[in-house]
């Protein structure tokens, strides 16, 4: 079993005209790499008709809908997220339970607000009450705001995560750039915070210090954008890792945070 817990999709109304063909790619690709399930999230319209770091309710619920078909045309690959802006607390809360009700898994939230806003509370609330985890993006290390988003990183995630202890959080792609150390050292002592390892970065030595800050106990595999890096960090860990170790990475920490039997 290998389960990629951060993964994307594209639909008809995203930028890209090759939706379909880049959709199929990736399946393709997943499965020669031995890929059981692409937990996956829509973000938006993909910056068309807003910004994919700040979608608009209705790019929202238009995602959301193109994820569940996807998955409905795909049943035995595809799981997903349930994309939401924050901002629009109700639009939000209300896509939640929507999206759970048709067998949606967990929460995707981007950047549209930082990960320490009281604004996400109601989110992480909801996130309980169906017991899914939260996929949060981050900088890692954030040193200064970035044009089109509200950039958090590990520490301001962590104060999220400290307010909920029972909502298990997802720090997303590890390897997606920056001081991946100073995430390590951010999160090194808060249980309820699991690092997922996707991210085109391959660094020397960030594998190990994953290891060594948080356990096997709370890494994640997945690939986001780029399922090359992420078989090429998956290939590295078969070195590292002992047989349960490396399956605790491939699916059974993902098993054990998403809800019972999402991953038959």
């Amino acid at each position: 079993m290998l389960i990629d817990v951060h993964a994307h999709f594209y639909h008809p109304a995203s930028a890209r005209p090759d939706w379909e063909a880049r959709n199929g790619s990736r399946l393709a690709a997943g499965e020669r790499i031995g890929v059981r399930w692409h937990v996956a999230s829509i973000l938006g319209s993909w910056g068309r008709t807003s910004p994919t770091y700040f979608p608009s309710p209705a790019d929202v619920t238009v995602a959301n809908d193109a994820l569940l078909e996807l998955a409905a045309l795909v049943p035995d690959r595809i799981k997903g997220y349930v994309c939401v802006n924050p901002n629009f607390t109700e639009h939000a809360l209300t896509e939640i339970d929507r999206g759970v009700a048709q067998g949606m898994i967990g929460v995707k939230l981007a950047a549209s607000r930082r990960a320490d806003d009281p604004l996400l509370d109601p989110i992480a609330a909801a996130a309980r009450r169906h017991r899914v985890p939260i996929l949060h993006h981050v900088w890692q290390h954030r040193r200064r705001d970035w044009p089109g988003q509200e950039a958090s990183d590990a520490v301001e995630l962590g104060r999220l995560a400290a307010r909920h202890p029972e909502v298990p959080f997802l720090l997303a792609h590890l390897g997606g750039g920056g001081d991946w150390l100073h995430t390590l050292h951010a999160v090194r002592n808060l249980p309820n915070v699991y690092v997922d390892l996707s991210g085109s970065g391959v660094d020397a030595g960030m594998l190990e210090g994953a290891i060594a800050a948080v356990g096997v106990e709370r890494l994640l595999w997945g690939a986001d954008l780029t399922l090359c890096t992420g078989w090429g960090k998956l290939r590295y860990l078969e070195r590292l890792l002992t047989g349960q170790e490396l399956e605790n990475v491939r699916w059974r920490n993902a098993a054990a945070i998403f809800p019972p039997g999402a991953f038959a």
